[in-house]
């Protein structure tokens, strides 16, 4: 890429989770620490484990666009949109996007079993997407300072003229010079930016992991670890739920762990495969604890964990 770029800024925790997902799961090791490696694997299902098998294989860094169907060009995706996503995506849209990353020869042996049956393959990587996020929400809150302080960086960047100095600043698999933007990777290639711009997506992921996306029409992006990560590797803590769930019901342990952000009625009852009139009557018990407030714009009625909920979850997961 050798045209002067054009940056903003996203912030997707999705790719936080799928830099994990590579490092902990599928052993692309980044540089994760050790606690964190085994804190995550425990958390993912079998299912998921199997799923992630071909995101490491060695020799090969391609994967199909199906792993991020919402992208961050335009602007912040939340897990949530991002894991209900794949659940609904047509299982034909994977094997069309594996045609695309691979042409129709045959696939990489890794990448097959997933082809053979593409439905099951993408319910079992969005499960291992929501058990990693799972483990590494407390984690993603704790960040916001430095993400924050993130934006404003990448801003006055974008602001002052200093893309290119931003960019070589990136990650140390990344430098911008003469030649362009030169990122250190197993299958190389070359791109031309044109009128395109880069998106920049700040991770919480080791120190070596770096996610990139080239070939969008409208924009690239480029995930990386966001300054000062380092400064949040402890050993992880368990979100004890289960003293939660003894609390206010396993249902609304659950309702209140999936609030990470504000939803919707229709959002919750599909991320948690539960009928719309359960939801209603464990969102009812939850507002009168005064654990969710609920507010209708439009035809949806949105809901947001209050700072008591806020409080009642730090507690549970010291």
């Amino acid at each position: 890429m050798t045209s002067a770029p054009q940056l903003s800024i996203s912030i997707s925790p999705h790719l936080t989770a799928l830099a994990m997902i590579a490092d902990a799961l599928a052993g692309r090791r980044r540089g994760l620490p050790e606690l964190w490696r085994k804190a995550i694997s425990s958390r993912v299902g079998r299912q998921g484990h199997q799923a992630v098998r071909p995101l490491a294989a060695p020799g090969y860094s391609v994967v199909p666009d199906s792993l991020v169907p919402r992208t961050p060009i335009s602007g912040d995706v939340s897990m949530q949109a991002q894991i209900s996503a794949l659940r609904d995506l047509p299982p034909d849209n994977l094997i069309k996007d594996l045609e695309q990353a691979f042409g129709r020869g045959p696939l990489p042996a890794h990448w097959r079993p997933a082809a053979e049956r593409p439905g099951p393959w993408l319910a079992g990587y969005a499960s291992a997407l929501a058990d990693v996020w799972n483990a590494t929400e407390p984690l993603w809150r704790r960040a916001r300072a430095l993400l924050d302080r993130e934006v404003r960086r990448v801003g006055v960047a974008a602001v002052r003229g200093g893309p290119e100095l931003l960019l070589g600043a990136l990650n140390s698999r990344i430098v911008s010079g003469e030649r362009g933007l030169l990122i250190a990777d197993v299958e190389s290639s070359t791109y031309e930016l044109g009128d395109r711009r880069i998106v920049l997506v700040p991770m919480l992921a080791g120190k070596d992991a770096v996610i990139v996306s080239l070939d969008h029409e409208e924009a690239v992006w480029i995930a990386y670890p966001v300054p000062g990560a380092q400064t949040l590797w402890r050993r992880p803590v368990a979100p004890a739920l289960d003293e939660l769930s003894a609390l206010v019901g396993p249902v609304r342990a659950d309702l209140l762990a999936a609030i990470g952000q504000p939803m919707t009625m229709s959002m919750l009852a599909a991320g948690m495969q539960v009928a719309p009139s359960s939801i209603t009557y464990h969102c009812d018990r939850l507002s009168a604890a005064r654990l969710i407030s609920r507010e209708r714009r439009g035809r949806e009625v949105w809901i947001t964990r209050t700072e008591r909920a806020e409080e009642l979850l730090e507690v549970f997961r010291r």
